[in-house]
């Protein structure tokens, strides 16, 4: 199946623990070096809590099943997360599209520096770095950078 057979639409509060659940197989799957810093019941009541209900969350549905999902808050980028399976077939390529519609001021957001994978493809979208921090700022204590994107003028 094709990316463009999946449907990106607004979450619902009945999407949120199938969102958590690609969070957390996508995070282990890309970061495996990284310590995920809170445990499983505590990611899915952060999406049913916060991630839905209050910020700008939108995920990708084929037939019954949430195979991606984009968190913008603002500006903000703060998550975007596949299924492992569904990397490099576009779907990452339609949510980027669809954040700079939602956004077409500009965009920004935080990525580890260990995650090559997704600095190659902010990069490849017209990000560029902003900022590097040692990860004293985030949760899990890991090295970090700030992207942002602009239109061009």
């Amino acid at each position: 199946m094709s990316s463009n057979e999946v449907l990106l639409r607004r979450a619902f509060a009945a999407d949120a623990c199938a969102a958590a659940d690609v969070w957390l197989r996508s995070y282990a799957a890309a970061l495996p070096t990284v310590r995920c810093a809170h445990d499983e019941r505590d990611v899915r009541d952060w999406f049913a809590h916060v991630l839905v209900p209050q910020y700008e969350t939108w995920v990708a549905v084929t037939g019954n099943s949430v195979v991606g999902l984009l968190v913008l808050k603002g500006e903000e980028v703060k998550q975007l997360y596949l299924e492992p399976e569904w990397r490099g077939r576009g779907l990452g390529d339609r949510f980027m599209s669809l954040a700079k519609q939602q956004q077409p001021d500009g965009l920004s957001l935080w990525t580890f520096q260990v995650n090559g994978a997704a600095r190659r493809f902010y990069r490849r979208h017209g990000f560029t770095e902003a900022e590097r921090t040692d990860g004293q700022r985030n949760d899990e204590r890991e090295p970090d950078l700030r992207y942002v994107w602009r239109p061009q003028t």
